[in-house]
């Protein structure tokens, strides 16, 4: 009988990862976490640049093929393939830099010839220039078999397999943060938005044409998921201009390869740097904008920005945490008439009475930027369970036509909604208590929203119990301008209703009834102790 053959193990991402994990924490001189990550990124980066390119060189083969011309004739190859250029945006790169030259070089001289791949890629294609750094490889110099395991496990990730329907540097980027960095904080600026979040802020705000802006766009997984969600509603990606600014220039970096790799547009400001000191995009003004700022990110103040333009409408914002000065930065980048903005902040923002807080949030409401306050879950992030609030502000809330749909007046008015009990879908396999948002549960919560913009709707009875509520002005200047989201959803009294007096009174009998059960119970005990000439004497029993 013939040896049954074991059935083979599909690929899985994070097995593939975890190989690599381990193989750089044994390896000798794999430097930091930051690092290691780095070097995995670029590697995996130049996997995927490197299976674009061969795609598309199949697929121009195929084309010259189908119009009768020869692609291996050499006067052929030499006018298509010598400088190759793609319709699709396929990046051409020098031999030196196909993923078919690193692999196939031997384990003792990958690491030099991984550096001069990077450096020709500079070299050759503008918009590569400042993704990598000069000696990411022979600087670890890491052993060749090493370099050679790890270059062997990347090539099992296929871009077409893993990375079709998701920000696959991102998720590479949040798994070493998860693995490598437990302690990273928000604040290190090593941080990740997941998925569902990203896609709850533009299932809202709909960024589907003009400018996208994010001041603090890390990896880049704000526009890559935001423009997912544009083709997967067939939109027109081509139609949305991408800016941003980063101040880690190693994220900096990161976040430029992850836009090339999707062959997406964008424009981060030339450098790092912070959008407090250095306003990469001075005097542009965006129709979207969508951050996950540092939550309550201290040392953002200095001296130079007292008297910014930025607040000098408003007022200064507290130095303690910028969480107020990231507001008043995005409100002043927002296009008139119809700029919308959708960011998150940790809770305490709500009701900050720091400082300036008070004052600029009262403005914030009196001016009527603040559309909507949305609480989100707990844990819904990796490396904290801080809870979280999404804030819209909307440059416009006289009503009209937007994205197709028309819009009531809701001047004076704001939508509140607590989502803190959607806590159901917890996540498996995580190193800490996780929970996300599904696909339904963000399409009801933006449809609550949308529904609370639309003509027909009454804002004064648009509310559910411990959901959603719409709130005029005068209840939020009553309750001093706060915008903590108890303070006006109604929250069901699970005692009311109830009949007090009728409950005491059953549960009186009940515990009436037990006692002259049990005496009847004793008093039987007594007469058959009696029957055998015992008494029962302090639970024991005296024979006669």
């Amino acid at each position: 009988m013939a040896k049954k053959t074991k059935a083979e193990k599909p690929l899985n991402l994070d097995d593939i990862l975890l190989k690599c994990r381990d193989i750089l924490r044994q390896a000798k001189n794999s430097g930091s976490f930051f690092e290691k990550r780095d070097l995995m990124l670029t590697l995996i980066f130049l996997r995927f640049i490197g299976e674009k390119y061969e795609d598309g060189v199949q697929v121009l083969r195929n084309k010259l093929i189908s119009e009768g011309l020869d692609p291996d004739d050499p006067a052929i190859f030499a006018a298509f393939f010598e400088d190759a250029s793609f319709a699709d945006g396929t990046f051409p790169l020098p031999p030196e830099a196909r993923w078919a030259t690193i692999i196939n070089s031997p384990s003792n001289e990958l690491n030099v010839n991984l550096d001069r791949a990077l450096r020709q890629i500079s070299t050759d294609v503008e918009a590569l220039r400042g993704c990598f750094v000069e000696g990411t490889f022979t600087t670890r110099n890491l052993a060749a078999n090493d370099i050679k395991k790890i270059v062997d496990e990347v090539n099992k990730i296929s871009h077409k397999q893993f990375g079709e329907h998701r920000d696959l540097i991102g998720y590479v980027y949040e798994y070493f943060l998860k693995e490598f960095a437990v302690n990273a904080t928000k604040e290190e600026g090593e941080f990740y938005t997941p998925h569902d979040v990203v896609q709850l802020i533009a299932t809202m705000i709909e960024p589907f044409d003009g400018t996208l802006y994010d001041p603090c766009c890390g990896s880049g997984g704000m526009f890559i998921q935001s423009t997912d969600l544009i083709k997967a509603r067939q939109g027109d990606i081509s139609r949305v201009s991408i800016y941003g600014q980063e101040k880690e220039p190693a994220t900096y970096r990161l976040a430029k390869m992850n836009l090339a790799l999707r062959g997406l547009s964008h424009n981060l400001g030339g450098e790092a740097d912070t959008a407090f000191g250095n306003d990469l995009h001075k005097g542009r003004h965006f129709d979207y904008i969508m951050a996950n700022p540092p939550f309550n990110l201290k040392g953002w103040y200095n001296d130079n920005l007292q008297n910014d333009p930025r607040w000098a409408d408003f007022a200064l914002p507290p130095a303690s945490n910028a969480n107020y000065a990231w507001i008043l930065h995005m409100l002043s980048h927002l296009k008139e008439p119809n700029g919308v903005a959708g960011f998150l902040l940790a809770n305490g923002a709500l009701g900050d009475n720091d400082g300036n807080a008070p004052i600029i949030r009262k403005k914030l409401i009196e001016r009527d930027r603040v559309e909507a306050i949305i609480v989100l879950p707990r844990e819904l992030f990796i490396t904290t369970d801080i809870s979280v609030t999404m804030w819209i502000l909307n440059m416009n809330k006289k009503g009209g036509t937007y994205h197709g749909r028309k819009l009531r007046n809701r001047e004076k008015e704001i939508l509140f909604m607590d989502l803190r009990q959607w806590t159901e879908n917890q996540v498996k396999g995580e190193q800490f208590k996780k929970v996300l948002l599904k696909s339904d549960q963000i399409q009801r919560a933006a449809d609550i929203y949308h529904t609370w913009q639309a003509e027909g709707t009454n804002g004064a009875t648009y509310a559910l119990p411990e959901l959603y509520r719409s709130v005029t002005f005068d209840e939020i200047q009553r309750n001093n301008f706060s915008l903590v989201p108890s303070r006006y959803i109604e929250f069901v009294d699970r005692d009311q209703g109830i009949d007090y007096e009728k409950v005491m009174s059953e549960a009186a009998a009940k515990v009436s009834d037990l006692l002259a059960r049990q005496q009847a119970n004793v008093t039987a005990l007594r007469k058959a102790f009696s029957a055998l000439g015992c008494d029962i004497v302090d639970g024991g029993c005296n024979g006669k």
